[in-house]
């Protein structure tokens, strides 16, 4: 089938759109494109995502009853664990985790199985997009290399390639996937026509660049921008504090000002899937040609250090009641990464966990999105472990509470009547006036 074949179904709404990988990513973008017409087919090894799906039962907390319904209701969209299943779809979209190992070396594992295995059921005419954020060069060093091989085609000739990084914003109400433009990059002319073409059907805007390597550099550029400017608040944070001055009152004060100021704000370390990992793509792949990311690398030590210097004032707040991290009891109020959603990814709350427990200290957690800790790659040890009861009676309980997580439907000044040391990294307790003999430390 030929360029203007392809694009005619897509046009016409019988391009089938497959997608491997049903997580935060790869779910709300195959609602999206399900949502405009397009028929859609999910590919996950997970096979509870799968039946979840097909039963349209919600997995991801803040994408909510309404979408798995639709799809789960829909004769247009079907979800498997049978990859073989590949061949039926015309576009094949990776949406892999692209982790960091011991090493902060980019893990380029998921990518490079999920691609043979794409390329083992590679027919002519189908596009291949990669949405997973890593370093440039991925798709046309690792990819298509690989695809080649395995199947015998040619990129550009017999297939197509492009490159997409995905931009979510989990839980974020004003941008859902449909709303944030989407930058395309392809493996030659036809590709990018080809993939532009496809998200057009779905997203708010497309935004062609000229390779697959400039998509690539587009989504490390964005992440490294909010990284260290992340590490620079949290740098001020501390120094700030060592002068009595509170950052966050600086920081809303700054961000009056009408141009020239964009404000972050500070916290207990990175966390998401994104932001602690990228820069580290890019510091890796630049020694390929001898060059050193010395900002970026400054800001992953202050950020990655951020875990230690809460530790150090929870120490600090502990000792102003008489009491040692050894042998206490912290309560770390929140578990995702960011506020109002059930998401982990390299979350700095388990850091916190590790640091606190490697001092003696007794270790729980409240979050009301994630009731009990799921299965994860790299804290499999608290597999199963439940967030308390929020109640008076529980709470009081602990030495000491630690905010790592300001969701907003938790009652602050409830946990103010039911505490008296509190360690606060988010900001949450700006409205809460301490009561006597109770301290409120910002961390």
């Amino acid at each position: 089938m030929n360029l203007q074949d392809l694009l005619k179904k897509i046009e016409e709404k019988t391009y089938t759109v497959g997608i491997i990988g049903l997580g935060y990513v790869g779910l709300p973008l195959m609602y999206t494109f399900h949502k405009e017409g397009m028929p859609v087919l999910g590919f996950d090894i997970d096979k509870s995502k799968v039946s979840n799906i097909q039963s349209g039962t919600p997995y991801i907390k803040h994408l909510g009853q309404e979408m798995m319904q639709s799809l789960s209701q829909s004769d247009r969209c079907a979800a498997t664990t049978d990859f073989s299943r590949l061949t039926e779809a015309d576009a094949v979209l990776l949406c892999v985790p692209t982790p960091l190992n011991q090493y902060r070396e980019p893990d380029m594992s998921y990518v490079i199985s999920t691609t043979e295995t794409v390329a083992h059921h590679l027919r002519e005419g189908q596009l291949v997009i990669l949405e997973s954020t890593t370093y440039p060069g991925t798709t046309e060093e690792v990819m298509i290399p690989l695809l080649e091989k395995h199947s015998g085609l040619i990129a550009g000739i017999d297939f197509y390639v492009a490159y997409s990084p995905e931009r979510e914003d989990p839980g974020n109400p004003n941008f859902n996937t449909a709303k944030i433009p989407k930058v395309v990059g392809g493996h030659g002319e036809d590709a990018l026509q080809l993939a532009q073409a496809l998200y057009d059907t779905a997203i708010v805007q497309t935004v062609p660049v000229s390779d697959t390597k400039t998509a690539e550099a587009v989504k490390i550029t964005e992440n490294v921008f909010r990284a260290v400017n992340i590490a620079l608040v949290n740098e001020l944070k501390v120094v700030y504090a060592k002068m009595g001055i509170d950052v966050h009152e600086v920081l809303d004060a700054a961000d009056t000002k009408p141009f020239g100021f964009m404000k972050f704000t500070p916290g207990p370390g990175l966390g998401g899937h994104c932001i602690p990992i990228d820069p580290f793509y890019l510091t890796w792949k630049a020694r390929e040609f001898q060059e050193n990311t010395r900002f970026i690398e400054l800001a992953g030590e202050i950020n990655t250090h951020m875990p230690q210097y809460v530790v150090e004032q929870t120490t600090k707040a502990l000792n102003t009641h008489k009491k040692a991290v050894n042998g206490s009891k912290v309560l770390l109020v929140g578990l995702a990464y960011k506020p109002n959603v059930d998401d982990m990814r390299e979350s700095p709350t388990f850091e916190l966990f590790h640091l606190l427990e490697e001092l003696g200290a007794d270790i729980a957690y409240y979050d009301p999105y994630i009731p009990t800790i799921p299965p994860t790659r790299e804290h499999a040890h608290y597999t199963g472990k439940q967030s308390i009861e929020w109640n008076q009676e529980t709470v009081a309980g602990f030495d000491a509470v630690l905010i790592s997580t300001d969701h907003s439907d938790i009652d602050y000044a409830q946990l103010a009547e039911w505490s008296d040391c509190i360690i606060d990294t988010r900001n949450a307790m700006k409205s809460v006036t301490p009561k006597n003999g109770q301290h409120i430390f910002k961390a």
